[in-house]
């Protein structure tokens, strides 16, 4: 492994730095103690800064030995936000908010980064120029999203952008990119079912609405088997269902709650044109009025072919053909997707480990995502700080596309 000898020694500090942001969570668009943290850092290190981009979001500017005079320039980004969530660690750096968490690693995200831009703050042995963007709300609030509609890339013309995230459960050392569709789309729907309440020992007075909802739960399914191609992939879960007060009480009312995933644009709108048609119908069937409501969130995140295969080169650099791996596709969702959406760029992942570098008083639960007992791995600190600067550095040093 061809790690970067400054970041190494700096390691240590930015590791604390991190344990900071992990011990002092903040939920999207709150970011502000963090986005502190983070423009103090940059500003010690000589780097400009440009604050409030999507509320709560910063930009770093490091250039080159030319001052950018060249025009060339290269994105590299790094979510901030936690998750509404309890940590159930005990370790020194957990969580001193309740019910907020850094379950995903976004403190992790930032301090790598971090790492990266005091070693090119010290090191400005290239041309052009390279944008680090601490961005706000990822998880669920479309920071990517506000980010560009603040200017992100009129203001800052960099010609690809690049996202990371820690992998838990793959070995520390690796990594893993690949063209196309890495992550899915996420979407909401809400369907409101209204029949006419009555007795449970008189059902025949009353139009059940709860019967129509399991008709529906089914029925969905076989928009996946029966309408959509088997080759594609594409998710449609229920997941809430709320009805009635009493055991002896039929509702006047039942709600269904769920989300949709896809890859592929086409495939989503097919899936809710069937959602809604079989929402419908299958009222009508039952005498039952049903309101439709989808809410398209995130994107899918779909990496630029040449983008991919340029980070893939750089990661085998550092660690070896062999341990940068196939990025398997997964149904969660990232609003990075904004950013590929609008330039090209690539999303790659990190090996997190399989948890062992947990302190005594972690959670009783397993190191992943999302979990209340997750905690991001130190250790890769100085690798994914060396594969920023390197892919920096080649970017830049590479003639630009014509």
């Amino acid at each position: 492994m061809k790690l970067i000898d400054s970041i190494l020694t700096q390691a240590a500090g930015i590791a604390a730095v991190r344990r900071d942001i992990h011990a002092h969570p903040e939920l999207s668009f709150q970011e502000l103690r963090t986005a502190d943290v983070v423009a103090e850092r940059l500003a010690a290190w000589g780097i400009a800064t440009q604050r409030g981009m999507g509320t709560t979001g910063v930009v770093g500017i490091v250039q080159g030995r030319d001052g950018g005079a060249c025009g060339r320039g290269i994105g590299l980004r790094a979510d901030m936000d936690a998750l509404p969530m309890q940590e159930f660690n005990k370790f020194a750096h957990a969580s001193q908010h309740a019910g907020k968490m850094h379950a995903c690693g976004h403190d992790g995200h930032t301090a790598m980064l971090l790492a990266a831009a005091q070693h090119l703050a010290n090191n400005r042995d290239f041309d052009g120029t390279v944008y680090l963007i601490f961005q706000p709300a990822e998880e669920g609030g479309g920071g990517a999203r506000e980010m560009i509609k603040d200017g992100l890339f009129t203001r800052f013309p960099m010609e690809a952008v690049f996202g990371m995230h820690n992998w838990p459960g793959s070995a520390v050392g690796s990594f893993a990119v690949s063209a196309g569709p890495v992550m899915a789309s996420s979407n909401e729907f809400k369907i409101t079912l209204r029949g006419k309440g009555g007795h449970a020992a008189l059902p025949h007075n009353a139009i059940d609405p709860v019967p129509v909802a399991c008709q529906l739960v089914q029925a969905f399914q076989t928009i996946l088997t029966r309408n959509m191609k088997p080759v594609d992939a594409g998710v449609i879960s229920v997941t809430m269902i709320h009805a009635g007060e009493a055991t002896n009480v039929i509702p006047d009312a039942c709600e269904l709650q769920g989300t949709v995933r896809t890859f592929r644009v086409d495939v989503l709108d097919m899936i809710e044109r069937r959602m809604k048609d079989i929402t419908q119908n299958v009222c009508a069937a039952f005498g039952v009025s049903g309101e439709f409501e989808f809410s398209r969130n995130y994107p899918p995140t779909i990496n630029s072919a040449a983008e991919a295969q340029f980070a893939r080169e750089v990661m085998a650099d550092i660690v070896g053909p062999q341990q940068v791996l196939v990025q398997e596709p997964t149904m969660g969702a990232e609003d990075f997707a904004y950013m590929l959406q609008a330039k090209p760029g690539a999303y790659c992942f990190i090996g997190n480990g399989d948890g062992v570098h947990r302190e005594i008083g972690h959670g009783g639960g397993p190191c992943m995502l999302h979990n209340p007992s997750y905690d991001f791995n130190d250790d890769l600190i100085p690798l994914g700080a060396t594969f920023w600067v390197q892919l920096a550095h080649r970017w830049l040093q590479t003639p630009a596309a014509s």
